[in-house]
């Protein structure tokens, strides 16, 4: 956890001023004792709720809890309807 990319992606989120929501099934706790000195973030115990007004998900993990999402009701919470799928579990609307 120490060098998942996760927290290198927090870091740098934080360091630009932004507000960090997360949520991860498995990994939580964990990330949180390994968080970069002074970044808070805020911890959900489901992953819609951590949507909620937020400016974009970003995913960042693989698990099968992400791979088919309510893309409406994300489309929903979300500010602006903007995903960033740093693990390519999504497909585009191009690749059918």
């Amino acid at each position: 956890m120490r060098e998942a990319p996760s927290l290198v992606l927090i870091e740098q989120l934080c360091n630009a001023g932004a507000r960090v929501h997360a949520y991860d099934p498995v990994a939580m706790k964990e990330a949180q004792k390994n968080l970069p000195k002074g970044c808070e973030v805020k911890f959900f115990d489901a992953a819609y709720d951590a949507l909620q007004n937020a400016d974009a998900l970003v995913v960042v993990t693989e698990w099968n809890e992400f791979r088919n999402p309510d893309f409406n009701r994300i489309k929903s919470q979300l500010k602006n309807p903007v995903i960033f799928d740093g693990r390519n579990i999504f497909c585009s609307r191009n690749d059918g």
